[in-house]
């Protein structure tokens, strides 16, 4: 690949991450959790905490249980996948999946092709 080529191609990166990050902050979601953030960090500073304090104070069991789980067991089965939500631009159709074997976004990547597809992922939620 051409210095210029690889160039081209991290100037539509950068582009691309931008669009990402400028949704991100006009989501009232982000707004509302940093304004969260913001007020219990001015809070804990205020009676001199830190967070493990706060869990403590919050969730007394959770100490000892943090200290004691190091790795997921398998015993319980498989941990479930996020949710991924694509929009794709050209139609404003909408998928939300936990996996990669939906059929419409199969479809798009099979038009589109994957990294096209993938930088069409809206947000990932739990």
């Amino acid at each position: 690949m051409s210095l210029l080529s690889e160039y081209l191609q991290q100037e539509q990166q950068l582009k691309e991450l931008n669009e990402k990050l400028e949704q991100l902050q006009n989501d009232p979601r982000l707004k509302a959790e940093l304004e969260f953030k913001e007020k219990l960090e001015a809070l804990m500073k205020e009676f001199n905490k830190n967070a493990a304090d706060v869990i403590e104070l919050l969730d007394p069991k959770s100490a000892g249980k943090a200290a004691r789980v190091s790795a997921p067991s398998t015993a319980g089965g498989r941990r479930k996948r996020k949710l991924k939500i694509y929009k794709n631009p050209n139609t404003g159709e909408v998928v939300e999946t936990r996996g990669g074997n939906q059929k419409t976004l199969k479809a798009w990547k099979d038009e589109y092709g994957n990294e096209t597809v993938e930088s069409w992922l809206v947000r990932v939620e739990s």
